[in-house]
């Protein structure tokens, strides 16, 4: 059953976008639920990242609109939509930290920049954060001297500086070795649940996802290929969704691309 307006914290509304005439996302609907992780999932180039830049305002759709919570994104001068986005944390992949500032200054970038604290207190609060992800021990190091998984708990630590009520990660699990996955995960579930957040992130790492996603949504072909509980799209019938859960190299998205017959190109 779908969820009700009211218990979802963005919803994208007969949402249509592309790049020039290459169409990404075409008449999507979907939700992501107030107060759950939600995890979008689906092949490479089907449009999981541009969905992420819609939400924060990064992207205008072409058609159809994007709202958090309840409000439109569409008319929005640059004032109301910074306004909004400092509801919420996003973690770039790879982490996206700038490497001429310590652990500490990174974390206290968003508080500087979008609150007037004073110092004293901002420090106060990174360590906070930094105490969360398990590095306030960290907090004089340089990015430089992270390993990958480290990088992404303090980029986590700086998405949650402003304590955000949406927080979006961009493919947190990529590049990183099983434990700091599993590290990566559980805080992912754990501040979520502890810090009353909705989270939203994009993964292909299905055993990570489906161990600690409420529900996912699986895009391909321009929409909504599929969505559910873990264990619904676990056991879908549907073929792509089975092709795609199971890692399966050919089914409805093709191991090859669309050409003429072999036979025809070797004369």
């Amino acid at each position: 059953m779908a969820n009700s307006p009211a218990s979802s914290i963005v919803e994208l509304r007969n949402l249509t976008f592309g790049y020039g005439e290459r169409v990404i996302l075409q008449d999507v609907c979907l939700r992501i639920p107030q107060g759950k992780v939600t995890a979008l999932i689906g092949p490479m180039g089907a449009g999981k990242t541009t969905t992420l830049r819609l939400i924060g305002g990064q992207l205008r759709p072409q058609g159809g609109e994007v709202l958090f919570e309840g409000q439109s994104l569409a008319g929005m001068d640059q004032a109301q939509l910074y306004a909004i986005r400092r509801r919420m944390g996003m973690m770039f992949q790879f982490g996206a930290l700038f490497a001429d500032m310590s652990v500490l200054d990174n974390v206290a970038f968003p508080l500087r920049e979008h609150t007037d604290l004073p110092e004293a207190l901002i420090r106060d609060i990174v360590l906070m954060k930094l105490h969360a992800v398990g590095l306030r021990g960290a907090r004089d190091l340089m990015p430089s001297s992270l390993s990958g998984g480290m990088t992404r708990r303090v980029a986590l630590a700086r998405a949650i500086a402003l304590d955000p009520e949406l927080l979006i990660y961009d493919e947190p699990f990529s590049g990183l070795d099983p434990i700091s996955q599993h590290t990566v995960a559980q805080l992912i579930r754990l501040l979520n649940d502890a810090l009353g957040l909705s989270s939203l992130f994009v993964s292909h790492e299905i055993e990570e996802t489906f161990a600690i996603a409420d529900h996912v949504i699986l895009l391909a072909n321009g929409k909504v290929g599929a969505e559910g509980s873990p264990e619904s799209l676990r056991n879908s019938t549907d073929e792509l969704v089975h092709q795609y859960v199971n890692s399966l190299p050919d089914g409805p998205v093709h191991f090859h691309y669309p050409r003429v017959p072999i036979e025809q190109d070797l004369g």
